[in-house]
């Protein structure tokens, strides 16, 4: 076996190996907290593998006897799930359909990718308004766009990159498709959690973008992209007064309505997906991270056109149709957030930590516009330097966490921290803050 010391080194040798410093030990990482193999330190992970990781690490449920029999079945074969139907497969999407994803959204695809996820809710948007418009005067579909956000992220793959706008380097030099882009209308949040932006204006201004857009692209505007927190971005949270108004537009110019959830769905919120939080309900949602298995579902809108593309074969497909092993961990998951109660854990337990930074925002300043549900919590700092020293400092105090946007630190929360692990956290990060500077 490679030293755990040898790792970094033994990897750098056949690839990019650029990440973290510390080596995952995969028996040994408890609970909230990762174990490094290599300096034998335990860092608080508040970052959960870019909101992937939901159960935290060694969760007694995970060694079932009958779910480690159906995790090594599994594992032994990969089976092309879009063709080749499993027992396993069949109690994964009866469990998830029925107990993850809310009423009125029949219609579901399994990939593997959270990307592919939105790249395939973005197809299912273009051939929805081709057939609708028809075929011919929609030129083959090659004039059809997507309108989506300043600041989004939506993956690296062939269409996503051409919605994804945060760090130019993840898409510069690769060619793009250039569909319009509007302004975002972002809220900001004092210290007692009260909006004090304009956001008013700022929405006025997205949706005179938006009302231009669709002159401009006359009856070519697939679909609305959007994140209901934009995550990469910078944690931007928008109004249910808003998403409210994307909702109508989709309705009255024909376009669907599709929210990416990958990675504030499943439970990020407290609720399964967050535009439960805001009641605006979307046509399609993508999901992927914490599902482990990625994917969308879809509501009967899709049926304005007989041979959408769940009901004409192979017009959206792939070889394994997502991955046997993560359904069946996927399952598990379910099965552990509903016996253990997470949901409700991480709603309250979000609550609890941004009200203590909230506290920490107005005894030592420093840090503003403090903002989240459940797991997904950030907050802002003044400048980029300052942003990189305090994740510094958090990480020499063995904290994990990420950059968000220009100058914001986000946490992705693992649905089973406790109480008392958010004071914790708390006060590792308060030992990070300088004392407030007084007038």
């Amino acid at each position: 076996m490679i030293d755990p010391k040898s790792v970094h080194s033994t990897l750098s040798r056949h690839q990019l190996a650029d990440g973290y410093p510390f080596v995952m030990d995969l028996e040994k990482s408890k609970g909230v907290f990762l174990h490094d193999s290599a300096s034998g330190n335990d860092y608080l992970d508040l970052f959960t593998s870019f909101a992937s990781w939901p159960v935290g690490y060694a969760n007694p449920m995970m060694q079932d006897p009958a779910f480690l029999k159906d995790l090594t079945l599994a594992a032994q074969l990969n089976v092309a799930n879009s063709d080749i139907y499993t027992t396993q497969m069949a109690e994964f999407v009866e469990a998830f359909s029925t107990r993850v994803t809310p009423e009125a959204y029949p219609y579901h695809f399994w990939v593997q990718g959270g990307a592919q996820a939105v790249e395939n809710a973005m197809k299912t948007a273009f051939d929805w308004k081709a057939r609708k418009i028809g075929i011919e005067n929609a030129n083959d579909g090659k004039d059809l766009v997507i309108l989506h956000f300043k600041g989004a992220f939506h993956g690296r793959s062939g269409y996503t990159m051409s919605v994804t706008n945060t760090d130019p380097n993840k898409v510069a030099l690769f060619p793009k498709f250039d569909w319009p882009r509007v302004s975002t209308p972002a809220v900001e949040f004092d210290n007692d959690g009260k909006i004090c932006n304009d956001i008013e204006a700022l929405e006025a201004q997205s949706l005179k973008d938006i009302d231009a857009a669709f002159q401009c692209y006359a009856g070519k505007i697939a679909g609305i992209l959007i994140e209901p927190m934009q995550g990469e971005g910078g944690d931007n949270h928008f109004r249910p007064e808003f998403l409210g108004a994307l909702r109508k537009i989709a309705d009255e110019r024909e376009a669907l309505l599709i929210f990416d959830e990958v990675q504030t769905g499943f439970y990020g919120t407290g609720k399964a997906w967050m535009w439960q939080i805001h009641n605006v309900a979307p046509d399609i949602v993508a999901f992927g991270k914490k599902t482990q298995i990625c994917g969308i579902y879809s509501n009967t809108r899709i049926d304005d056109v007989a041979d959408n593309v769940f009901h004409k074969s192979s017009r959206i497909n792939s070889t394994w149709g997502g991955n046997l092993v993560d359904m069946v961990r996927c399952k598990r998951f379910i099965e552990i957030i509903e016996e253990q109660k997470l949901a409700d854990n991480i709603g309250a337990r979000g609550c609890q930590f941004v009200h203590g930074l909230r506290q920490l925002a107005k005894e030592r300043g420093h840090i503003h516009n403090v903002r989240g549900y459940g797991s997904l919590v950030a907050f802002t700092l003044d400048t980029p330097q300052q942003r990189q020293q305090m994740l510094d400092t958090l990480f020499a105090k063995h904290v994990i966490a990420l950059a968000s946007g220009e100058k914001a630190i986000r946490f992705r929360l693992p649905l089973v921290i406790t109480e008392a692990e958010i004071e914790e956290a708390l006060t590792r990060i308060a030992d990070c803050l300088p004392a407030k500077v007084q007038a």
